[in-house]
């Protein structure tokens, strides 16, 4: 299993008046409906919009059904902006049972901040959401619905992967022939070496139930862009059922990915990926309990 580096500040969140509260653990048995985890890297500009309209939806969802319980995770992935700061208002204005901060002490990319949020969340599912609000959130009912499609839940486990495969067609014609040549590559190495079958392994909408996120978040070695594949390699070798839902999705400025450098990273890590699990130096074990 790999090993999971945490540093002491990491194990606290401020609740909202400024105190220091010890975060709960994956292990420990749900106490809300839904976690959203947000891994925010220098988003002090974009984050903003994301939680107002995640938040406005949730509190309305709570309205309609008194019920309903959820929280909101943002993990700042060592910004050197006021990512904290702007999220941590928030908190105070919702609640830290509602809205939770985790600042992580170093940049570990988007994967490494995913699995510290989902390792401290209370949630029965659990929903990855990226911080520029590219998806909109109301879709969570598109992905909670794919979800119920599948049960019965083998083990209680199963993903629902949010998908803008719908929109290739679109995005095509917008894009240089250049980045729609990389983004053909990328998809054809995902095939070739890791996920088959589905068609978008890297839209940042996905909803996973609990003992799914625990079993593929535990095997996880992978921190930055290419932990999607991991992920869901992960959950195909487990045999997790997994939906992939169309979803409404719009480009968001201020992307961290440099195209070329960022797709060709990824395309290391893709023949990584495969290169390790089949010289047997990562493994995954089907008979491995949950702690």
């Amino acid at each position: 299993m790999p090993h999971l580096r945490q540093y002491e500040e990491e194990k606290f969140f401020l609740n909202a008046r400024g105190q220091k509260e010890t975060l709960p653990s994956i292990w420990d048995s749900p106490t809300k409906q839904l976690s959203v985890v947000v891994p925010s890297y220098n988003e002090e500009k974009r984050l903003p919009v994301m939680m107002d309209e995640a938040l406005g939806y949730l509190e309305e969802r709570q309205k309609q059904d008194p019920t309903f319980t959820y929280e909101v995770i943002v993990v700042d992935d060592g910004s050197k902006d006021q990512t904290s700061k702007v999220a941590f208002k928030y908190c105070q204005k919702y609640g830290s049972d509602k809205v939770r901060v985790i600042t992580l002490v170093k940049n570990r990319g988007k994967g490494g901040a995913i699995r510290m949020g989902i390792f401290s969340s209370r949630g029965e599912k659990i929903l990855m959401a990226d911080a520029d609000g590219a998806t909109k959130f109301p879709d969570v009912e598109k992905l909670e619905k794919g979800l119920n499609d599948l049960q019965p839940w083998p083990d209680q486990m199963a993903i629902a992967c949010g998908s803008r495969a719908h929109l290739e067609k679109e995005s095509i014609a917008q894009r240089s022939y250049f980045r729609t040549l990389l983004m053909y590559g990328f998809h054809f190495l995902v095939w070739f070496l890791c996920v088959k079958g589905i068609r978008d392994t890297q839209c940042g909408f996905k909803l996973l139930t609990r003992e799914a996120a625990s079993r593929t978040f535990s095997s996880l070695h992978i921190e930055r862009w290419a932990f999607d594949v991991e992920l869901l390699y992960i959950a195909q070798f487990f045999k997790i059922p997994i939906a992939e839902i169309a979803v409404n999705w719009t480009e968001i400025e201020g992307s961290k990915l440099v195209p070329f450098w960022s797709w060709l990273q990824m395309g290391k890590d893709l023949l990584f990926i495969r290169l390790r699990y089949l010289t047997g130096a990562w493994r995954l074990e089907q008979t491995r309990k949950m702690n």
